[in-house]
Formats: structure tokens, sequence, C-alpha cells
């Protein structure tokens, strides 16, 4: 703010007093809303990216295990077909083991009844009292003729050999038969153990397939989800981007602005020459008018109100609005704007800090970027209006970690 004369000075300063107290609050990211800065919007596009490497990631062990399921159905089938031709086998197994032991019973029967005949044959023989083969000799006696007598003996010859053959070829049968049912029932047995087996191999894939249906289902309610949180991580970063162009789109309009009423202010000021007690400021710039002492009294006095976003008292503040009524208070008029009012100070370093000097944050390290500002109190102490939902308080200078900027209106 150009230096003139106490009463040029004083005109210029009610003029804009006059002024700011009928302009609106201008909507302008504070402590409590700050706009993105840099490192915010890069830390969302990091957490975007994270979230996308994170569904790849998934996306290829759901690959992976559905491509697992699908063999594991193929192996489920192939044990289930195997298992059906296994019990297949079993029952025709079971059925030829029954048929040949209906065989073997009625080959014995047939044995049975050959050894029988034969008994009643060797039976009939003892009756007679003749050795076995002449229980016919009766009748060899009693033919009329030798050629009746060699007739009735073949006869006899032929009876006897035949009840042999019945009995050989009957007992032969029955061996067989009983051969052929025990290898029937192994049979059986074995096509048993086969099918238990291959029901054992199809319960065992069909359970993997079943555990591998799961997996994949667990997999896809992940990625489900992560794709859920990928957008919303898109949307996030999107919305910080575009708050961020829209802040500093704003801030460059109300810097704008702030400079036109400035100059506009400063035409209607009447103009004076410098006198003599011009040499009276200070060296560094700054008014020795001004009085700090009542920056500090006026922002003390405001402990405890709460914090409103835009408001400049005087029953609630933000942190730009309580700094700029406390240097109003103190006789110099600042911007309702934390980068403007450093913008409108004299920079200062740490060591020259004094109670009433400003103290700046900003997001990315640059003026432009400011967001927040306080009033310094000494020994390490400011008084700030910190954010919605608090109060004007005091705090560490180091509350928000080391200050970007120092300055003394």
């Amino acid at each position: 703010m150009p230096l003139r004369s106490r009463s040029g000075r004083a005109l210029l300063c009610a003029l804009l007093v006059l002024t700011l107290a009928g302009l609106p609050p201008v909507d302008i990211a504070t402590a409590d809303d700050p706009p993105p800065g840099p490192g915010d919007v890069q830390a969302a596009q990091q957490d975007a990216q994270r979230r996308a490497d994170q569904v790849a990631a998934v996306e290829q062990q759901l690959a992976a295990a559905q491509s697992r399921e699908q063999d594991l159905d193929v192996q489920a089938e192939q044990a289930v077909e195997r298992y059906d031709g296994a019990t297949v086998h079993q029952l025709l197994a079971e059925q030829a083991a029954a048929q040949a032991l209906i065989a073997a019973a009625q080959a014995e029967t047939g044995r049975q009844a050959a050894r029988t005949a034969e008994g009643q044959l060797a039976a009939e023989q003892y009756r007679m009292g003749v050795p076995p083969g002449l229980v016919g000799f009766d009748g060899v006696l009693q033919a009329r003729d030798i050629h009746a007598a060699d007739s009735a003996r073949e006869v006899q010859r032929d009876v006897d050999g035949q009840a042999q053959v019945v009995v050989a070829t009957a007992t032969g049968t029955a061996a067989r038969a009983a051969a052929a049912a025990a290898a029937a029932q192994q049979a059986a047995t074995a096509a048993r153990q086969a099918a238990a087996q291959v029901q054992q191999d199809r319960r065992q894939a069909e359970a993997q397939l079943a555990q591998q249906r799961t997996q994949v289902a667990a997999l896809d309610g992940e990625h489900a989800a992560l794709l859920g949180e990928l957008a919303a991580a898109e949307q996030v970063s999107l919305d910080l981007v575009q708050r961020r162009e829209q802040a500093l789109a704003a801030a460059a309009t109300e810097r704008q602005a702030e400079a036109s009423r400035r100059a506009a202010l400063a035409a209607q000021a009447p103009s004076a020459a410098p006198r003599a007690d011009d040499a009276e400021a200070g060296t560094d710039g700054t008014d020795p008018a001004a009085d700090p002492a009542a920056a500090v009294r006026y922002a003390r006095a405001q402990l405890g109100l709460p914090y409103v976003w835009g408001a400049a008292g005087p029953d609630t503040f933000d942190c730009s609005g309580l700094t700029m009524r406390a240097w109003e208070r103190a006789g110099v008029q600042l911007p309702h704007f934390a980068a403007d009012q450093y913008a409108a100070s004299q920079p200062l370093g740490y060591r020259q800090l004094q109670p009433g000097d400003l103290v700046f944050w900003s997001h990315d390290g640059t003026p432009q970027d400011i967001y927040h500002v306080a009033l310094y109190l000494g020994d390490d102490q400011i008084i700030e209006a910190p954010r919605t939902g608090t109060v004007v308080k005091v705090a560490s200078l180091w509350i928000m970690g080391t200050p970007n900027y120092y300055a003394r209106p």
C-alpha cells in the first residue's frame, strides 16, 4: 500500500473500510476447506493407480482360478463317467456271478443225481449177489441161444458204461460250473472294489471342484469390491483436480478484483505531495503509525468465537477474516484473502517475527497457493481461526507444520 501523508492515509483507510464493509464475503478456500494442492492431487492419483494395480492382480488370480475351475469341471465329469461305467460293470459282474452260481447249483444237482443213479445200480447188483457188471447175468442164462446171450451181455455192458459216463460227465460239469462260479464271484468282488475306488475318486473330484468354485466366488466378490473402490478413487482424483482448477481460477479472479478495488480506491483518494513526516515510515516498508499490539489485543478478544467459512466478524471468523479485522484495528487494511494478505505485506524471516506478524501455509510452497494465515503472538504461539467445528484459539506455531511464509502488514 503506497505511503502518503498521515491525513491522506487516514482518508484512504476510511474509504477502504467503507468499501470492504459493503462487500460480500468471497467464496474462496480457507483452512476449513482449502483448495487441493498438487500433493493432494498426486496422492489421489497414486491411490487410484494403486487400486487399479490391485484390480489387475485380482483379475489375474480370478482368470487362473476360473481356468482351474474349468479343468476340475472336466475332471469331475470324467470321474462321474468312470463311476457310471464301473457301476454298470459291477452290475453285469454281479449278474454273471449270480447266473454262474445257479449253473453251478444245477450242475451239482445233476452230479448228485448221476451219483444216486450209479449207487442204485450198484445196490441192485449187490442185492442180486453178482459182481458189478453181471446184474444182467440172469438174462444171459435165460437166453434161448448164444446170440441172445451175447446181446444181453452187450446191453448190460452198455448200461454200465453209460452210467459211468453220465457220472463222469456230471462230475466234470459240476467242477467246471463251480470254478466258473468262483471266478464270477471274484470278478464281481473286483468290480465292486473298482466301483468303490472310482466313487471315491468321483467324490474327491467333486469336492475339489466345489472348493475351487468357492475360491472363484470369493475372488469374484473381491474383484467387484475393488472395482467399486477404484471407481470411487478415480472420482476423488477427478474431483480434486476440478476443485483445484476452480480454486486457482477463483483465487486469480479474486486477486484481479482486489487489485481493481485498490486501484479504484487509490484513484478516489486525494493526492498530496510527500511531506517531511513521511520519513517516519519504517525502513522495512511498514507504517510506523500501525499498532501491532492493537491487532494482538483484538485477536485475543475473539478467542472462543466460532469459525464460519467466509466470515469476518463480529461474532464469527475464518482465518483471513480474523487477521483482516485484527490489522484493521491496528490501522492497516488487508484483503479478505490469505494469499493477498501476504502479497500486501512485507516478507520476513522466522527470526524477525514479532507479535502481530502474520504466518502463512501453502499447499505447494508458492505464494499463490497459500491457504491458511494466523497471527503471531510470540514464543512460537499463534492465534488462528482453524476450521469448521472449532473456535478462535491459541495454538503452536508448528501445529500445521513449518509455516511457508512470514510477513508484516
